[in-house]
C-alpha cells in the first residue's frame, strides 16, 4: 500500500504526459515554452484569478509573493506555527519578521480570535496581551500569511476583514488546497495574492519542482513577472529590481497539462476517498476525524485525524504494512531555526497540543475501498 501512489495515476495518462514531453522535446523551448503561458491561463480560469505565474517551487512562490509586497526588515508577517516550514522561512530569508498566530483546534488553520489579539500585542508593544518575538519594539505590522492546511481553506472572510481594516495584505498559502473551494470561489482567489505547489505529493503534482502564484492584481503581477527573471526590466540585461531565478521549466508544464486534463474528476474522487474514511473512522472511540468548515471544500492534500494513542495506533498500522506520516510533529516556534525568535513551550497551545497527537493516513484519488477498510480495522481494534 502507498501512502500517496503516483504511479496510478501515471498509468492512467501515461500517453498523454509522453506525447506532452515529446512536444517539448520537438520544439527545444525549455524555458518559458509555450507550454508555460497555456498552463498558467488554464490554471487562472480554474481558479477565477486574473493572473497565474509559474514558478521554480511552493517556496519560491510564496518568497515571490512576499517580494512583490517589498517585505523586509522591520516588518511583522503574522503566520502559524502549525505547518511546513517554508511559511515562515520566506519571511525570514527578506530579513522580516514571523509573528506566530495559533491555530483554531477543528480546522488547524489560523484562529482569526488570536489574530487580532497578536497585531493589538504588536501595536501596543505588549507582549502580555499575546505572545511576541523578541525585538518586537522595532517590528510594525505588514502582512498575513494563511495557511490552508491539508487542503482546507482557512477562514478568508474574517482574516481579510481583519488585514482591511489594519491595512495589511493576505497572501494564501494554498500550497496544499489548489482545487479546494471557500464559500463561492476556489482557492488561490480568496485572498490579496496566493502560493500553490506542485511538489509531487500535492492535489496537482508535477515530477519535481514547480510552484504557482496568483493574482488579480495587475500591479503585482507585473512586479511579479519581473522578480521572476533576476527582476529584469524592459529586457533581461535590464535589472530594476533585486529578483531571483524562479522560473518553471517547461517539461513540468508540459506534464502538468496531461495531470489538469482529469485534476478535477481527481479532486472529486478524492471527497469520497475522505468521506469513505470518515464513514469508517467516525464512531471510533480514539479517533478525532478531520473537520471541513461550513460552505468549504477540502482539496484532501492529507486526511488527517488526531489521537491520544497515536504511537499504539502507528505501530499496529507499522505492523501491518500500512504507512502513516505525522504532519507536524513539531510546531515552528519550537524548532531550532526559530529559536532566535525567543517564543517558549506552552505559548502556542493548540499547536502544541495538535502536534502531539496528529498523523496522517495514506490518501489519494486510487485509494482502494478494500484498503481502507482494512486501514480501518486496524484501527477500530486498538
Amino acid at each position: 500500500m502507498q501512502f500517496i501512489d503516483l504511479m496510478a495515476q501515471q498509468q492512467r495518462i501515461y500517453e498523454n504526459i509522453l506525447g506532452n514531453i515529446k512536444g517539448v522535446l520537438q520544439h527545444g523551448q525549455y524555458i518559458m515554452g509555450p507550454e508555460i503561458r497555456e498552463l498558467e491561463e488554464r490554471l487562472a480560469h480554474y481558479a477565477g484569478a486574473r493572473h497565474a505565474l509559474s514558478c521554480s517551487s511552493g517556496t519560491d512562490a510564496l518568497l515571490m509573493a512576499l517580494m512583490a509586497y517589498d517585505v523586509g526588515p522591520a516588518d511583522a508577517i503574522f503566520t502559524t506555527p502549525f505547518t511546513f516550514v517554508a511559511t515562515a522561512e520566506v519571511i525570514s530569508l527578506l530579513g522580516a519578521t514571523p509573528v506566530f498566530v495559533d491555530i483554531d483546534p477543528e480546522t488547524f488553520n489560523m484562529d482569526p480570535v488570536h489574530l487580532e489579539k497578536a497585531i493589538a500585542a504588536l501595536e501596543n508593544k505588549d507582549p502580555n496581551q499575546y505572545p511576541l518575538p523578541k525585538g518586537y519594539e522595532k517590528l510594525y505590522p505588514k502582512g498575513i500569511i494563511a495557511v490552508d492546511l491539508f487542503g482546507q481553506c482557512a477562514d478568508y472572510d474574517r482574516i481579510n476583514t481583519i488585514a482591511q481594516e489594519k491595512n495589511l495584505f493576505v497572501l494564501e498559502d494554498a500550497a496544499q488546497s489548489f482545487g479546494a473551494r471557500y464559500q463561492a470561489k476556489m482557492a488561490c482567489n480568496v485572498a490579496d495574492i496566493a502560493a500553490t505547489s506542485f511538489f509531487p505529493a500535492k492535489p496537482l503534482g508535477c515530477y519535481g519542482d514547480g510552484g504557482m502564484v496568483f493574482t488579480s492584481d495587475d500591479v503585482l503581477y507585473n512586479k511579479l513577472t519581473s522578480v521572476r527573471v533576476h527582476g529584469k526590466g524592459s529586457d533581461k540585461y535590464d535589472n530594476i529590481r533585486i529578483g531571483i531565478n524562479g522560473r518553471c521549466d517547461t517539461l513540468q508544464a508540459a506534464i502538468l497539462l496531461a495531470k489538469f486534463d482529469i485534476f478535477p474528476e481527481e479532486i472529486e474522487m478524492r471527497q469520497h476517498v475522505a468521506n469513505r474514511y470518515t464513514e469508517l473512522l467516525g464512531k471510533s472511540e480514539h479517533i478525532t476525524c478531520p473537520f471541513v468548515a461550513e460552505g468549504c471544500m477540502s482539496a484532501w492534500a492529507q486526511y488527517s485525524v488526531l489521537s491520544d494513542k497515536r504511537m499504539e495506533i502507528l505501530n499496529a498500522l507499522k505492523g501491518a504494512g500500512i504507512p502513516t506520516a505525522i504532519y507536524y510533529p513539531t510546531p515552528l516556534h519550537l524548532q531550532t531555526a526559530y529559536a532566535y525568535l525567543g517564543y517558549s513551550k506552552g505559548e502556542f497551545a493548540v499547536s502544541e497540543e495538535t502536534a502531539a497527537k496528529i498523523f496522517s493516513l495514506p490518501m489519494h484519488p486510487y485509494l482502494r475501498e478494500e484498503d481502507q477498510i482494512r486501514i480501518a480495522d486496524v484501527i477500530r481494534s486498538i
